[in-house]
C-alpha cells in the first residue's frame, strides 16, 4: 500500500464552514432564497401540464406531453428546445380538454341512447 500514490490536499484554516443552510452572506442568501421560489412556480418546459395532463386527461396524450417536456428540458439546441417546449403545452391541452369534453358529453349521449332504445320499442 505504500506504493499507492497520495493526492495533497490544502485546507484553508480561515474560511468558516457553512454547517446551517441560509447561514451565509444574509444579502445575497435572501436573494438566491427569492429566486428559488419564484423559480418553483416558473414551469419553462411545461412539466406541471404534462403531469396533471396523465392524472386528469387522457393519460396516453399527456405522456407525450410528458416526453416532449424532458425532450424539451434536455435540448442543448434553443430553438428545439422551445418548439419541444410548445409540443408539450398543446398536448397538455389537448389531453385536459378531450377529457371534459367526453365527461360533459357522457350523460347527453346516455340520454339520446336511451330516448333511442325507448323508440325502437
Amino acid at each position: 500500500m505504500s506504493d499507492s500514490p497520495h493526492t495533497s490536499v490544502t485546507v484553508d484554516e480561515e474560511t468558516p464552514l457553512k454547517t446551517v443552510p441560509g447561514s451565509g452572506d444574509p444579502q445575497n442568501g435572501a436573494a438566491t432564497a427569492v429566486a428559488h421560489r419564484a423559480s418553483r412556480f416558473r414551469d419553462k418546459h411545461h412539466r406541471w401540464l404534462a403531469i396533471c395532463s396523465i392524472i386528469c386527461g387522457i393519460s396516453c396524450i399527456g405522456i407525450k406531453a410528458l416526453i416532449n417536456s424532458v425532450k424539451a428540458e434536455w435540448e442543448p439546441n434553443e430553438q428545439a428546445s422551445q418548439r419541444f417546449s410548445r409540443r408539450a403545452r398543446k398536448f397538455g391541452i389537448i389531453s385536459i380538454v378531450t377529457w371534459l369534453s367526453i365527461l360533459a358529453l357522457a350523460p347527453p349521449l346516455m340520454a339520446l341512447g336511451s330516448y333511442l332504445v325507448t323508440l325502437q320499442d
